[in-house]
């Protein structure tokens, strides 16, 4: 997968926020709520990036462009995650949660939070 930008980010998490899919109308109407003074242009010249990396497909819809999310949200923090974890820990998933918890990143509560988060899961896998 094709690193993306932190302006190509930004309009991802917009599209996903919107279910997905979104029109170019829509984006600029979140750009401006969120005080992103980016002009037409810029943001056009971005969905055109993300559209070449595969992470956005384009449908025409009379005059109004809909972008569509190829990849979800779930799979991008997943994709995104693997790759840290290879390039910073060697795949070591040890490693970064001793450094979370040395680090005083990560509290005991979310590490208990974790553990259950675990156990429910590896429960419902083998069900």
């Amino acid at each position: 997968m094709t690193q993306i930008s932190e302006s190509e980010l930004i309009l991802m998490k917009i599209i996903w926020k919107n279910g997905g899919t979104a029109l170019f109308s829509h984006i600029m109407q979140e750009l401006e709520q969120e005080h992103n003074e980016w002009k037409n242009n810029t943001v056009l010249t971005l969905l055109s990036r993300l559209s070449a990396k595969n992470y956005l497909k384009t449908k025409k819809i009379g005059r109004r462009n809909e972008y569509i999310a190829v990849i979800s949200e779930q799979e991008y923090h997943a994709v995104q995650t693997h790759q840290f974890l290879d390039k910073v820990y060697e795949g070591n998933v040890k490693n970064l949660v001793a450094t979370l918890l040395r680090q005083d990143i990560l509290t005991e509560q979310e590490l208990t939070e974790i553990e259950a988060f675990w156990k429910e899961e590896k429960k419902e896998n083998y069900e």
